[in-house]
């Protein structure tokens, strides 16, 4: 679920998204840190109730978030408006973009926190930050 999530922020944005920490890009000299902007997708504790996850009959909703990345507040806006898009985008026919979960189904996704751009000052010089709360319900295929 967390890699075809990161997959799909990377195809909507353009951009690349680490999965809990900063994402790396091939480079001249091997792997190395990504310029910004970009995205890190962080697993957030989730909660059962129902019946137990081994029951191949009961949907499961897991929670994300989404943290955009940037020098400027414009740069983390823009690549928040992609994820918002890439995520929870629809259209006439259903989602903007598909999601695809080996052995399940989406059957839900919903924004649950959207925050505007957030500066902070390091030794690196001015970062901003845009954090995104997304919950996505699964149900067995």
């Amino acid at each position: 679920m967390t890699r075809a999530l990161a997959a799909l922020v990377e195809k909507t944005t353009r951009r690349p998204c680490g999965i809990g920490e900063l994402p790396r890009v091939e480079g001249k000299s091997g792997w190395e840190p990504a310029a910004s902007p970009y995205t890190v997708l962080d697993s957030l504790p989730a909660e059962f109730g129902g019946p137990p996850l081994w029951d191949w009959h009961a949907d499961a909703a897991w929670s994300y978030q989404i943290t955009s990345v940037g020098e400027r507040v414009d740069q983390v806006e823009w690549l928040a408006d992609r994820v918002r898009n890439g995520v929870v985008g629809r259209t006439d026919d259903g989602w903007a973009h598909d999601l695809l979960i080996p052995e399940a189904r989406v059957i839900d996704r919903e924004l649950t926190y959207d925050a505007g751009g957030e500066p902070s000052a390091s030794a690196a010089g001015a970062i901003v930050s845009y954090v995104q709360r997304v919950t996505i319900t699964v149900t067995p295929a």
